[in-house]
């Protein structure tokens, strides 16, 4: 018995000294394990450095607390678990979770301020043993560093998806979303965008959304190229300072000197996001009148794309893969009666990676839908540009020449499979990455210029079919809306993410864009057979590990009883 006691104490010593030894080890040795098959918790380089860069408290209030449903509960686990990893690695990272419904007496007020501050809440249905009830939900957080803040969309918007279908998506985003909302508010403006003008460009209240979420990490300025015709050497030393230009929606005729001084940008490394209608129609013709003429629209733009490795075609896609538009279809009483159709010159644009590779690029993995008006198709060349198509029409979906009719009552005609036969799978968005070579290569030159050069430094270019795409909506009192929601059919596209996508990747220099690219499996229980299977569901999740637990105990009680009573 004396022999058992010096063994205990001898095997306790040794226990403490091994702990005491991991202890001081793991104080000078930081080491993160992740178990997950699919390393959903190990941060990637881009957000540890990020993270390093927080030298001060950086506070982060998460909305996701209170009443809701199971797949909510994931998505309030899954941030948990990241901003834990976040805070694992930097200690000034400190967050909490809040339910701002809480105080029920100010459930109005918060409702306001949530709604003012752009956090639109959601409704979602609770359902406990077949009874439902319906509760709101924030899925935002808010980041604070020093005097700088800004709000985080833990939730993303799909189209169709339902709600498992949105958590296992915002899981994948989630790491992203958090970095990116830390690399705002920690990190200095650096990277400048100009936004062209003078060209008939799209007006400013109508691309306003988009410029407000450029703000947040770039400096943003205009430039009208009406100054080229001057002194084009200024203007193009004065575009050279600018790391991004972007042309939205041009209608008058670019002139040859202005092109020259936008291919020398490019030449020397400048990005560029073109997004440019090749062909007149706009859809207020047509709500007034029912009918309207497409017809093409000369930029003069066909050669130098042409130089790049790019034609956008002179013509209409037509797409059964649509977006709805309303349109009155009859009266009850004195009010009129409206209803959704298909707009089939409006595509919803999936990118699927089971259909073309580009898919499967950072600027539109794991996004949902985006909306296109009137666009056209994008023939590429071989040139030496690396070229990645990032956006295309569906199978169901073809090309209609210019000019052409377009009426309103095309919603009502019936899809014929045969129509779309050899045709499909048309190019919208298209990403060029290289040493651009200039369109003025053994060609007389516009005007002249000392530094002018043949090729340069590498560079990316962005062009899309469609110059609507960066368009918002304006509210009854003229105010934008968010980019990507239709008021009218209540719709919300991810047209603003993938413009911001396509900026980011422009200019990003830490690697941020790549987060995206992170898969996560996140399997979830489905609602339906556990609500069927509820008695057996409760028996394998609640009881299987009591049973189990119980039988260790028992058999742990006989060994420790048999070993002691010899």
């Amino acid at each position: 018995m004396e022999t058992r006691k010096q063994q205990g104490r001898k095997q306790l010593v040794i226990t403490l000294l091994v702990l005491l030894a991991l202890n001081f080890a793991g104080y000078y040795f930081f080491k993160r394990i992740d178990l997950t098959h699919d390393k959903r918790y190990t941060l990637s380089q881009t957000s540890l450095n990020i993270i390093q860069e927080v030298k001060e408290p950086l506070y982060i209030d998460v909305f996701l607390e209170g009443q809701f449903p199971g797949e909510f509960k994931r998505l309030q686990d899954e941030t948990r678990q990241m901003l834990e990893e976040f805070h694992a690695y930097n200690s000034n990272i400190i967050f909490q979770f809040v339910n701002p419904l809480e105080d029920e007496t100010q459930r109005d007020a918060t409702m306001r301020d949530f709604y003012e501050r752009g956090m639109t809440p959601i409704s979602v249905t609770v359902e406990d043993k077949g009874k439902s009830s319906q509760e709101v939900v924030f899925p935002w957080a808010v980041a604070t560093y020093n005097d700088k803040s800004t709000k985080v969309q833990l939730l993303k918007n799909m189209m169709g998806a339902t709600t498992a279908e949105k958590v296992v998506s915002s899981v994948q985003h989630l790491e992203y979303a958090l970095a990116d909302a830390l690399n705002k508010i920690t990190q200095k403006k650096e990277k400048k965008i100009v936004v062209l003008k003078g060209n008939d460009e799209m007006p400013d209240r109508l691309m306003a959304d988009l410029i407000k979420q450029l703000r947040e990490s770039y400096y943003i300025g205009p430039f009208t190229m009406d100054s080229v015709s001057k002194n084009p050497q200024n203007a193009l030393k004065f575009l050279k300072k600018y790391d991004l230009a972007i042309i939205s929606k041009p209608r008058e005729k670019f002139t040859e000197e202005e092109k020259e001084v936008l291919d020398q940008y490019t030449v020397n490394g400048g990005k560029t996001l073109w997004m440019v209608d090749a062909v007149q129609i706009e859809m207020d013709s047509l709500n007034q009148n029912g009918t309207a003429l497409a017809f093409p629209r000369d930029l003069g733009l066909n050669d130098m794309f042409f130089k790049y490795g790019v034609r956008i075609m002179p013509d209409l896609i037509k797409d059964e893969m649509a977006t709805p538009i309303k349109l009155a279809s009859g009266a009850q009483g004195s009010e009129s009666q409206y209803q959704d159709f298909m707009w089939k010159y409006a595509p919803f644009v999936y990118p699927d990676p089971t259909e073309y590779k580009g898919a499967s690029h950072p600027i539109v993995k794991n996004m949902s839908g985006i909306k296109f008006d009137f666009a056209n198709g994008i023939d590429t060349l071989k040139n030496g540009i690396k070229k990645t198509v990032l956006l295309q029409s569906s199978r169901y979906s073809k090309k209609v020449g210019s000019p052409v009719e377009i009426k309103l009552d095309i919603v009502t005609e019936e899809a014929n499979q045969k129509d779309y036969e050899g045709h499909g799978y048309i190019p919208m968005a298209v990403l060029l990455e290289g040493n651009f070579r200039s369109m003025y290569e053994n060609r007389v030159l516009p005007f002249k210029d000392p530094a002018y050069k043949i090729t340069g430094k590498p560079g990316k270019m962005i062009v899309i079919s469609d110059g609507d795409i960066a368009k918002n909506q304006l509210d009854k009192n003229m105010q934008p809306l968010e980019l990507g929601y239709d008021k009218w059919t209540g719709n919300l596209y991810d047209n603003k993410g993938f413009l911001m996508n396509c900026v980011n990747y422009l200019l990003d220099d830490n690697g941020l864009i790549n987060i995206r690219s992170k898969d996560v499996d996140l399997p979830l229980l489905d609602a339906e057979k556990v609500h069927s299977n509820y008695t057996m569901a409760m028996l394998v999740t609640v009881g299987l590990p009591i049973v189990v637990l119980g039988l260790f105990g028992l058999l742990f009680t006989y060994l420790r009883k048999r070993a002691y009573s010899k």
